[in-house]
């Protein structure tokens, strides 16, 4: 009798034990989740964006050149907005894309300063193999199936994400600010238009009939 007792009660211990151990894998599952919502939650806002003393358009022409200096292919840019986009391959079986987003957006009225928002996704895809095989008919047997060693391979995306490195940004910045300062004296060399030259011009044909008379 005091055998099935004991028996009970190592019975009962064991159900309380494995209870406590599912109800602890819930509890960590949950709060898995929740880490995961407070890494992706807002108030990184320093790593993507960043301020400069120009107009949206001067901002955007120095951001595409940028991306033009680090091999990037474009394939939109106005005046608030450039794409770009560049492919890597770290092996024969893996093919990397990163795509730069860039949108200029001028500040308050007067400021004559624009704030660039910027993300990089990289995109990731991995070589997929399809080996392909023909069938044949035999007399008295059917159809039989034999590899020909051909293969119809094909990348496919695996991953995507939005690149989170203040490093890479920055180094971004760095390069837009350095730009700017050449896009800016284009511009000031685009301002001198030819009206203002006419008038020396207009003025010089009358000195000249004056001189004349």
């Amino acid at each position: 009798m005091a055998s099935s007792s004991k028996s009970k009660s190592s019975l009962l211990t064991g159900c309380l034990l494995l209870s406590s151990f599912l109800s602890a894998c819930t509890s960590t599952g949950t709060s898995g989740k929740t880490a995961v919502m407070h890494k992706d939650e807002f108030g990184m806002a320093d790593m993507f964006t960043y301020s400069f003393p120009s107009s949206d358009k001067e901002g955007c022409e120095a951001s595409r050149r940028a991306l033009l200096s680090q091999g990037y292919i474009i394939s939109d840019a106005n005046d608030n907005n450039v794409k770009g986009r560049r492919k890597f391959q770290s092996d024969d079986e893996t093919h990397v894309e990163i795509e730069f987003n860039v949108v200029c957006a001028p500040n308050s009225k007067g400021s004559n300063s624009t704030t660039i928002f910027t993300n990089a996704v990289r995109d990731r895809y991995a070589l997929k193999k399809n080996s392909s095989s023909a069938s044949l008919g035999v007399g008295g047997i059917g159809s039989i199936s034999l590899p020909f060693g051909a293969s119809n391979d094909s990348m496919v995306k695996v991953a995507s994400e939005t690149i989170a490195d203040a490093k890479l940004y920055g180094r971004f910045f760095d390069l837009v600010e350095r730009y700017l300062d050449d896009v800016k004296k284009t511009d000031e060399v685009e301002t001198v238009s030819p009206t203002t030259a006419a008038p020396s011009q207009s003025a010089q044909k009358k000195q000249q009939a004056e001189q004349v008379h």
